[in-house]
């Protein structure tokens, strides 16, 4: 039976979920980055995001849902990354509650390392990515938003909202 709902966007529902299903496979699964470097793509996903935001004055709990994850899980991978010594952890001088995250010296090298072995893989995306036309980047990001609320939806409720099923 096909299923008439995907239409001629069969094929790319079945990549994505191919690729998410795989994802979820090694999402909290160490790889070995080499010189007994190991993380798993929950915690590089993390390292990532404060990298980037090290400027920012975002609790874990803002970044937690920054990146789709409950505040319970960002927890564990920053202590663990903390663990490692990739990570370090500050309390701000005029509230003690408040922690302030920041990347290692070590964690940044670990990272570094990472993203040479990627390398070729980025290069590979840029092409892909290329021939893309700018406006139809948006549209996709907005089917993949979608797709995120689904999917957070059905960890939060029983019942998926109607509100749900519009893109904002």
């Amino acid at each position: 039976m096909q299923l008439e709902w995907m239409g001629q966007y069969r094929e790319l529902m079945e990549k994505l979920i191919q690729y998410g299903n795989a994802y979820a496979q090694n999402y909290n699964r160490e790889v070995d980055l080499g010189e007994g470097v190991r993380f798993t793509p929950a915690q590089l996903q993390a390292l990532e995001y404060i990298l980037e935001n090290e400027d920012g004055c975002q609790n874990m709990a803002q970044i937690a849902a920054r990146l789709g994850i409950s505040p319970s899980s960002f927890s564990k991978n920053v202590a663990k990354m903390v663990e490692k010594g990739f990570l370090e952890k500050y309390h701000t001088s005029s509230n003690r509650k408040d922690v302030i995250i920041r990347v290692s010296p070590a964690g940044k090298e670990a990272y570094r390392r990472y993203i040479r072995t990627l390398e070729p893989i980025f290069q590979q995306l840029a092409v892909l990515w290329g021939e893309i036309p700018d406006e139809s980047i948006g549209a996709f990001l907005d089917a993949l938003e979608l797709l995120s609320r689904y999917n957070r939806a059905l960890t939060e409720e029983s019942q998926i909202p109607p509100s749900l099923i519009r893109i904002q």
